[in-house]
């Protein structure tokens, strides 16, 4: 059933910023329920009132430390509220916002602080502090760090050190001087002005800033609700960081704009446990969340009885086949997937997205015949997030939807024979520009278009369908072209594959460096009585590469002939984003995986069974280990098609 779209309550021509939705939504909803936050087991509730009070008394804190309109607040932290709080608070003041991924290394932190020029920086807790005490002198432009919690800030004597209490005392003390000084401020804020640097994924370099202007961010949020309608009543959960463009649209735009109520988890790790609590009635997670849920629906069934398996195992098979024919199976439903979606936490969705990347098909059926209302979106920082997605009644899971219809444009530049080229799009409320750097801008605007680097093309249906980066688009030397993403996504659905890079451009024939999921292959290790110590060490059993190879296998056997991998290793390590192999939203730097493991790669290649690794890695804690294994190279091809695929 497609749900009607709420109209808005609020003029979007007068109430162009963030801080004026929030004061309107003060005034006429302010006994509402804006956010929930747990804390120590319990939820707390914050109304509109509470909400717009809290970011009076920082906005005035700002204006007494002398920051206005030109300065940049840095935010940094788990998903609280004292960040979206800080982050309005930082319009209200006049300044730009800016969003630090909270795993960000100091050398990443001391690059983003210095290249925006940060002059206040608003930490959750001390682990987010000692990263700039640590940076001392390099990070000179940084006037004043506000913290939240303060467990353990007794020892630290920093003159630039505020603790939150202070801060709002501060505010406070200004409010009581002057009472309409906020509401002067508020009014002096413009739409047009730049409101937040965004960070960009930066798969092959340091990260840009895109410029957002915040009447633009809103007038796209109001786009979006168009096409995916929230109301007060609806329940969201935010997991995804907040620096993430689209977590920015939900709980800073969307949820101001129709109300919402934003509720934020105690802990990551206690994510799907706040989920069933709350019910949310609609999520967005990343590919890598849904591709962690369904591996761990699996692995529960490991330790499930016989009988549970084979229901399990029934139930699938029915949801599937009933998917497939455009249906839902109800007594999958019975046997399964209502019991399914309770212990999840799904049982009242009335929407679901993924976004940031591609989700595999085979994630995405799961859930669709779980009946979970998932849909794929597709975007960019640039262009204010997403910009296509599934209509409720035309979900496809090979493509990402149809665009807005808000002056959205999009069209395949350039395209070959089969209609694939570059995706580019324009609509009118793109960002500005980068920040501080007018060629990166010039080389992805032209003519008011934004190059998106991604290729892809439209089906029959008019769906939009994305390939993958184009700078990622591969080939065999044997002139076979294919998507190293969607052939990793298929082995990610696999719950014993956290990561896998598909290698091949101009070699002979494809081959996978697979990272293995350790929780679950550990589990299912100590089930099978296979005795391990490390991740090295488990990666490494004869009997985990044997239950890879038959993961592998059946992907293959899913691929076209000449898609297909022929060899494939378990790498001794997980790919991270600390060792830049990674994105902060999981995307894996190809550059930085063929040169780090360039030796490993050409030994594959070089037809070696065997690859001896002695090499040192780093912990987040600075610590080192050494590390010395064998890598064994398993061949899925027979000899004889080996070498027909050589030549």
């Amino acid at each position: 059933m497609v749900r009607p779209p709420v109209p808005l309550s609020v003029d979007l021509d007068t109430h162009d910023t963030l801080p004026k939705v929030l004061a309107y939504n003060a005034e006429h909803f302010g006994r509402e329920i804006a956010f929930r936050e747990k804390d120590l087991g319990i939820w707390n509730e914050y109304t509109w009132a509470h909400y717009h009070d809290r970011v009076r008394s920082f906005a005035l804190a700002m204006r007494s430390l002398g920051l206005g309109s030109g300065d940049v607040v840095a935010l940094i932290g788990d998903n609280r509220p004292d960040w979206i709080i800080g982050e309005v608070a930082a319009h209200a003041a006049g300044a730009m916002s800016i969003g630090l991924y909270r795993d960000a290394l100091d050398e990443e932190v001391a690059y983003l602080i210095n290249y925006a020029e940060v002059a206040l920086i608003l930490a959750e807790d001390e682990e987010q502090v000692d990263k700039f005490i640590n940076l001392g002198d390099r990070i000179p432009t940084v006037r004043h760090i506000v913290y939240s919690d303060a467990r353990g800030m007794r020892k630290y004597t920093d003159p630039r050190l505020i603790d939150v209490r202070s801060f709002v005392e501060r505010g406070d003390a200004l409010a009581a001087q002057d009472p309409q000084l906020y509401d002067r401020m508020v009014a002096e804020t413009h739409g047009d002005d730049v409101a937040i640097l965004c960070t960009t994924s930066g798969t092959t370099a340091n990260p840009k800033l895109a410029m957002l202007q915040a009447g633009a961010l809103l007038r796209h949020s109001a786009s979006y609700l168009k096409v995916d309608p929230k109301g007060p009543k609806d329940e969201y959960v935010s997991v995804l960081p907040l620096p993430w463009i689209m977590e920015q649209i939900y709980v800073m735009g969307k949820a101001l704009l129709s109300r919402m109520k934003v509720n934020f988890v105690e802990e990551p790790a206690t994510m799907m446990a706040d989920l069933r609590e709350i019910g949310p009635t609609f999520v967005l997670l990343a590919p890598r969340v849904w591709e962690g849920v369904a591996a761990d629906v699996r692995s529960r069934m490991m330790d499930s009885s016989r009988l549970k398996n084979r229901l399990f195992d029934l139930g699938m098979k029915l949801g599937m086949r009933a998917l497939d024919r455009g249906q839902r199976s109800w007594v999958a439903h019975v046997l399964l997937y209502r019991w399914l979606t309770d212990r999840l936490g799904f049982r009242f969705l009335k929407s679901a997205a993924t976004g940031g990347a591609a989700l595999g098909p085979e994630t995405f059926r799961f859930f669709l015949a779980m009946g979970v209302p998932l849909r794929q979106l597709y975007g960019q920082t640039e262009l204010l997030g997403a910009y296509t997605i599934h209509t409720q009644d035309d979900i496809d899971f090979d493509t990402v939807g149809v665009p807005f219809d808000e002056g959205v444009e999009v069209r395949i530049a350039e395209p070959d024979p089969t209609g694939v080229g570059e995706i580019v799009t324009r609509h009118p409320n793109m960002y500005l520009g980068y920040y501080k750097n007018p060629e990166a801008t010039a080389a992805d605007m032209h003519d008011g278009w934004m190059h998106t680097g991604d290729a892809g093309y439209y089906n029959d249906s008019g769906h939009l369908v994305v390939i993958d980066r184009i700078r990622d688009l591969a080939t065999t030397s044997g002139g076979n072209r294919f998507s190293p993403q969607f052939i990793e996504n298929k082995l990610k659905f696999s719950a014993f594959v956290a990561e896998a890079v598909i290698l091949g451009h101009q070699r002979p024939y494809l081959a996978a460096i697979v990272c293995i999921r350790f929780a679950i292959v550990s589990k299912w290790a100590e089930k099978n009585r296979i005795a391990f110590t490390t991740y090295t060490d488990l990666s490494s059993r004869p009997e985990v590469y044997d239950m890879l190879r038959r993961e592998v296998e059946k992907v293959n056997a899913t691929l076209p002939e000449a898609q297909r991998i022929h060899k494939f290793l378990l790498l001794y390590k997980e790919l991270d984003a600390d060792d830049g192999e990674l994105t902060r939203t999981r995307k894996v730097r190809r550059g930085v995986i063929n040169e780090k493991y360039g030796d490993i790669i050409d030994a594959i290649y070089a037809g070696q069974p065997a690859i001896p690794v002695d090499t040192t890695i780093t912990f987040q804690d600075g610590t080192r280990q050494r590390i010395q294994t064998t890598l064994k190279v398993v061949d899925l091809m027979p000899t004889d098609e080996m070498r027909k695929a050589a030549e």
